[in-house]
């Protein structure tokens, strides 16, 4: 059924590859009048979802829709979703604006709108460009102005904020913002959360391509509580007194604070003042998305040691480079500095590493002079350019091209 109301539907969605997992019985829903955010690290599975809702990869399992259909049925689908999944697909010789009126006329929409979309992106003085030339956030930009042709009620753009210099993030999140307050819906991908945790208001995490959570933001900045830093005079009486006060969330640092959970400042301050305890800093740390986001993905990646991928860590007495020890067998020796590895013969006095002979020395005396060797067989030289005299100052000598001196 076509709804009309740009609700985005993700439902048990799985997808596999091979043998590889991509995504696992996902499942969430993007309200009107929203900015979504799909967050995860890099490989989570965020690429792979979009293109399924978008109708590019066809799911193992489950399925989506926008408008209650699934994309590949939506009615000029240009006209309901914009997408952008790269900033690159352009081509390099074509103007900006004529790379949209390519659009334009395939959508059915007069010349005119490419102009229009130019100049909701920024980039109506740039619209004579070739896009070849454009800079990362640039081509950003179009890509943006491409999704935006159509007027579409669904806006799904995958790591909108790429090349984007701080100027250029804080308008995208100002745009994205203005365009969900109208009754549209926006779900953007990232990984840059410092970024998105100013312009989204739900949030969908995703980790080895399941959810970890899916809800609103400050809903998940609720179930995290605050920790409250207190620098006092004496650490150990602010301890007893906070105890005594009822607070049971308190840790001690290395570094003579005091860290206090489930509590607040006045409450903290209230207490020190009773007990006459001086207090020379008070800092509360707010959950940012960003922190939530490490806890609720760590581990989806195991970092392992420089070098060889799947290297193992050395057992005890293996020498870097050499293969394990077989048990009870002692461990093996590198040979001394300047002899050869196992199997190779000795080295002569003078000769460098893997056999390679001693580079030749020239004679001793004074420079000879330079004298050309004969053509190789066959070579006919052309004659000289007209004008070129051959004994003309700062000409070589010997018939070649080479440089002047």
């Amino acid at each position: 059924m076509h709804d009309s109301s740009g609700r985005i539907t993700v439902q048990n969605l799985s997808k596999t590859f091979g043998q590889i997992p991509a995504v696992q019985n996902l499942s969430f829903t993007v309200e009107p009048g929203s900015v979504t955010g799909f967050l995860g690290p890099n490989g989570a599975g965020k690429t792979t979802t979009l293109r399924m809702l978008l109708g590019l990869v066809q799911p193992t399992a489950g399925g989506t829709t926008i408008n209650g259909r699934p994309f590949n049925q939506l009615t000029n689908p240009g006209r309901v979703v914009g997408a952008v999944l790269e900033a690159q697909s352009f081509h390099p010789k074509r103007t900006a604006r004529n790379h949209l009126r390519v659009y334009t006329a395939a959508m059915g929409l007069p010349d005119r709108r490419a102009d229009e979309v130019l100049g909701l992106v920024g980039l109506a003085e740039a619209a004579h460009r070739a896009a070849g030339g454009f800079s990362m956030g640039m081509k950003q930009r179009l890509a943006l102005a491409t999704a935006l042709l159509g007027d579409p009620q669904v806006l799904v753009l995958d790591e909108p904020t790429n090349g984007l210099d701080p100027e250029g993030i804080a308008w995208l999140r100002t745009f994205l913002r203005s365009f969900a307050s109208g009754g549209r819906t926006v779900l953007i991908s990232s990984h840059l959360l410092a970024e998105v945790e100013q312009t989204i208001d739900q949030v969908v995490i995703i980790s080895r391509g399941q959810t970890m959570y899916y809800g609103q933001l400050d809903d998940l900045r609720k179930s995290q509580q605050t920790r409250i830093i207190v620098q006092p005079a004496d650490a150990g009486a602010l301890v007893t007194a906070l105890q005594e006060g009822g607070i049971t969330g308190i840790e001690p640092t290395p570094d003579g604070k005091v860290a206090v959970t489930g509590s607040s400042v006045q409450q903290i301050g209230d207490i020190a003042a009773k007990a006459s305890i001086a207090l020379y800093g008070v800092q509360e740390e707010k959950a940012d998305l960003e922190q939530l986001f490490f806890r609720l993905t760590s581990g989806q990646y195991v970092g392992q040691l420089p070098g060889v991928p799947g290297q193992q860590p050395a057992t005890p007495g293996q020498q870097p480079g050499m293969p394990p020890q077989a048990p009870g067998m002692p461990p093996q020796a590198m040979p001394p500095q300047g002899m050869p590895p196992q199997g190779m013969p000795p080295q002569a006095p003078g000769t460098p590493p893997q056999g390679y002979p001693p580079q030749q020395q020239p004679p001793a005396g004074p420079p000879q002079p330079y004298q050309q060797g004969p053509p190789p067989p066959g070579y006919q030289q052309g004659p000289p350019p007209p004008g070129y005299d051959q004994q003309q100052p700062g000409h070589g000598q010997h018939g070649g091209w080479g440089g002047q001196a």
